[in-house]
């Protein structure tokens, strides 16, 4: 076993002019679950299909489990189960064959995938639709089963790229629940995503990613802390008021945004003060107090709210 499963040093992308992946380092280890998380355009579909083999580099290097993907692609991906943004499953098939027909394009006779098509069907809680028409399934079954499609190749490195776009809450949850219970076999996940709270949920460690480069790295509760704090205070107003609220507010306040007519307060210490602060400003229209989220961080980093997958 390599001690990383994935090392990109000043790792590059163009498409004509646009650099879309600019000049990043980033190292993921065996066994860890990692995020990169951004919005629409920020490179990270771009970062994991040079990952996977699919896109050439341009620039810098990119290895996976100690195999240059310049050199070695094919072996690389044999060792990879990607799972697309797309379901891209074999419509006219039954669940079971899609899986048994994927293990085949990795050399697996029928007689070995088929056990191991059984137990993934089992885990991801789709053994009793093994023999229906995939066309039949919902939303977020057909997202299940592309996940335990990739699993057949029993890869070391799992790769999802947004893999709950377009699911209900409930589906949703339910898949997060499954990638869960994936990390005791000592799997590598990498996950694209711009649902925060897919990223906060999964992810041990995560880069922040905006228009090709890397923003920000670290720990998902660890990045709150350390731009953020534990709660945010989100006061409306009037913007040409947010400069007199802030001067009422500075010796409470370890940081702030102002986005149109919501002041997002970051308080220094509790922040019932700061609430008691704000309230004496008769201007202030609407005042809400929640925990603190990525979504505030990316907002710090970047000036503008999170929104839209790549």
């Amino acid at each position: 076993m390599v001690a990383n499963a994935v090392e990109a040093k000043q790792l590059q992308k163009y498409y004509g002019s646009l650099r879309a992946v600019d000049n990043i380092d980033f190292v993921i280890s065996q066994g860890e679950y990692f995020g990169i998380l951004g919005p629409n355009g920020a490179g990270k579909t771009t970062t994991v299909a040079m990952i996977y083999c699919f896109l050439p580099v341009d620039g810098g290097s990119l290895h996976v489990l100690n195999h240059n993907v310049e050199v070695d692609a094919r072996e690389i991906k044999g060792k990879l189960g990607v799972v697309p943004q797309e379901n891209n499953l074999d419509l006219e098939l039954s669940v079971l064959e899609n899986l048994i027909v994927y293990a085949s394009y990795f050399g697996i006779s029928r007689d070995k995938a088929l056990p191991t098509a059984l137990e993934q069907l089992k885990f991801f809680g789709l053994l009793a639709k093994k023999d229906v028409d995939v066309e039949s399934l919902s939303g977020g079954m057909k997202r299940r089963l592309t996940i335990a499609r990739a699993m057949m190749n029993k890869p070391e490195i799992l790769i999802l790229d947004e893999p709950t776009t377009g699911l209900d809450p409930e589906a949703r949850h339910h898949i997060w629940q499954h990638l869960k219970s994936l990390k005791k076999n000592g799997l590598t996940l990498i996950l694209t995503t711009h649902y925060l709270e897919e990223a906060s949920q999964l992810c041990d460690r995560l880069i922040v990613m905006d228009g090709g480069k890397i923003l920000e790295e670290g720990i998902p509760a660890e990045l709150v802390n350390k731009h953020i704090g534990e709660q945010v205070i989100e006061a409306g107003l009037s913007p040409g008021l947010h400069t007199k609220l802030l001067a009422l507010a500075d010796e409470q306040i370890r940081g702030f945004m102002s986005i149109g007519e919501t002041l997002y307060l970051h308080p220094k210490a509790e922040p019932e003060t700061l609430l008691e602060v704000i309230k004496e400003f008769p201007a202030v229209e609407t005042l809400v107090q929640r925990p603190a989220n990525l979504e505030d961080v990316f907002l710090k980093l970047t000036g503008r709210r999170f929104g839209g997958g790549e």
